[in-house]
This record gives C-alpha cells, structure tokens and sequence, in this order.
C-alpha cells in the first residue's frame, strides 16, 4: 500500500463544490460554545456535501480565525445561515418538506443503528449546546430523535464528533 498524495486525492474546487449534488441533509448547531467544534461540523458537512448548515443562538459565524483553525476553509464550500433561534429554523425545515431529528438522548428515542432512512426523504439533524444539549422545546417539535448508543461511564460525545457519527451514518445508508 501507497499513501496517496494531496494532488491524487481529486478534490473539489470551492466552485465545483457550489455546483455539485447534494446529499439531502442538513445540519442544525444550536447554541453551541466551542468555535472548534464548529469548524469541525463545518469540516464534516464539506467532506459529505452536506446542503446547509444553520447557526443558531449563540452559536458563532464564519470569518473567525477560531472556526478557520478546525474549517481549513470548508466555511467557504458549504451553505450556512444563522437564525437568532432555532424553533423558526425547525418550522422552516419542517415547512420546506425536511424530517427533522434532533440527536439527543430521550425517551424513546431511535438508536441510530435502528434509523431507516427513506431515500426519497431529505433530514436535518439538530445539534444542541456542548452541556445542556438539544433544548427541550426543540425536542417537542422535531418528527423524532435519534440517540447514538454509547457503552462506556460517560455517555457523552463532543459533539463533533456526534455530528460526524451521525452525517456518516445517514450518508452511508442513502449512498450505499
């Protein structure tokens, strides 16, 4: 086996990345502290063409140099917006025909293994604060959760790394 060089690994530009197709996920962050683990969703979403990211509360917004540091310029490539809050974000999605999800860990909540995935639907997947998680309200008026089993004392995971879990799961059975 070869380690493949940079120039072998045929990227995208930004502009073939803007014109490529889509997978029809997207990704809600909700008041969400660490710059890090932003740019890091935002790393995600660019490696699975993702649609959109939205940027909720006090979640921060490319430029920053902090969310540049783990993005390495996929704040460039995939669509964001930020809303001020994230209930209008999930009633827009709702409208525009999205299943939303919150990951969370709930009453009767679907493990993610267990999540089918209709290959005619399009998801968004909500993501909430680093120590309170998803907010209750949000939970209310998502069409359900979805809960990444965990086996060890903390059952907790940053959440970019749920987010990559997660995004890698949902691509894995609409791509292959």
């Amino acid at each position: 086996m070869r380690k493949l060089e940079n120039s072998e690994l045929q990227r995208k530009s930004v502009d073939d990345f803007k014109e490529a197709q889509k997978t029809p996920i997207v990704i809600v962050l909700d008041d969400i502290r660490s710059l890090h683990n932003i740019g890091s969703v935002f790393r995600t979403a660019d490696a699975f063409l993702i649609e959109k990211i939205y940027l909720c509360g006090i979640t921060a917004t490319p430029p920053n140099k902090e969310i540049h540091k783990t993005a390495l310029g996929a704040t460039e490539t995939v669509a964001w917006e930020h809303a001020a809050d994230v209930l209008s974000v999930i009633e827009k999605l709702k409208s525009q025909g999205f299943e939303v999800y919150a990951v969370e860990q709930v009453e009767n909540a679907t493990f993610l293994q267990d999540f089918k995935v209709n290959p005619k639907s399009k998801y968004a997947l909500v993501f909430g604060n680093e120590v309170f998680g998803v907010n209750q309200q949000a939970i209310e008026v998502c069409h359900g959760t979805i809960e990444i089993p965990q086996l060890g004392s903390k059952h907790s995971l940053n959440i970019s790394v749920s987010a990559g879990i997660v995004v890698w799961d949902l691509f894995s059975k609409m791509k292959f």
